[in-house]
């Protein structure tokens, strides 16, 4: 279906370098027990990581499994020059992915068959698959690569790979709404063979999540387009796009979108298992 209800969108992806001598150490960087911001600002050079069986190819980690921190995924900016990428780019035999491209155009192969994925590009990866990523263009490839543990459920399939857009799928209201805030979802909510959901989320100008969510989710959030104020936990933060937010699970979240443009944000989470009983079980 053609997503004729919102207009086309840009995507911010972060470019590195390094800010000059003379510029401010201030900036918004937050790290708590209960939320992280991780601003766009300190998306530097620096700060970039690499990957074996990778060439051409640079990431930027936005989430990991750690201590008093994300504790169910990993969120990756993947930055790959021309005629990069990786033959074999996932090395856990037990993880599944999401791939989202924010800019350039990415060759997948996926079970054999090669995807061209442009701006808005979304493919889900199932564990196990045999997939290979290539940028075959001149222009500098950049995208989210979402990991997580797929945990298996006796007499429940392993959901299918596929591939779309997200100018392929109409956003869903929320209720009550009349359009300011909706959630573009690439898998039904009710397909329980999928343990997480990474969605868009869409606030027109003034729109709001009218109280503090308070879920057993944890969530990366990573702003796509627009700005906001966004309570996490206690306080209220200003966030704009290119930053990146970690709520841990039952962290009080509000929103407010004060444009003039659309706020946007690219959204994980966990779903749709039982909960682990005993701190550590796995």
């Amino acid at each position: 279906m053609s997503n004729a209800k919102y207009p086309m969108h840009n995507y911010y992806a972060p470019k590195g370098g390094h800010p000059p001598q003379t510029q401010l150490l201030t900036d918004r960087a937050v790290f708590t027990e209960a939320y992280a911001v991780i601003p766009k600002g300190v998306m530097r050079d620096i700060v970039t990581s690499y990957l074996p069986f990778w060439e051409k190819t640079r990431l930027w980690v936005l989430s990991r499994p750690l201590s008093g921190f994300a504790e169910t995924f990993s969120q990756y900016i993947m930055e790959v020059q021309s005629g990069g990428g990786s033959e074999k780019p996932e090395t856990d035999p037990g993880a599944e992915g999401v791939l989202f491209v924010v800019e350039g155009e990415l060759t997948l192969i996926l079970n054999g068959e090669t995807h061209r994925m442009l701006e808005g590009g979304y493919a889900f990866i199932p564990p196990g698959s045999d997939w290979q990523v290539r940028n075959e263009c001149a222009s500098t490839l950049r995208f989210h690569w979402i990991r997580k543990a797929y945990e298996r459920v006796d007499g429940i399939d392993v959901p299918e790979a596929f591939v779309t857009n997200e100018k392929m799928i109409e956003p869903i209201d929320m209720p009550g709404t009349e359009g300011c805030w909706s959630t573009t979802r690439f898998v039904d909510i009710e397909d329980i063979r999928h343990d997480m959901h990474v969605n868009i989320v869409t606030f027109r100008p003034g729109g709001v999540i009218p109280f503090a969510e308070t879920h057993v989710m944890e969530h990366g959030l990573y702003v796509l387009q627009g700005k906001a104020a966004y309570l996490l936990n206690k306080d209220w933060v200003e966030v704009e796009a290119g930053d990146y937010m970690w709520l841990r699970a039952f962290c009080p979240q509000a929103c407010y979108a004060g444009g003039p443009g659309p706020f946007r944000y690219l959204l994980y989470k966990d779903v749709n298992r039982q909960m682990k009983l005993g701190i550590g079980q796995k």
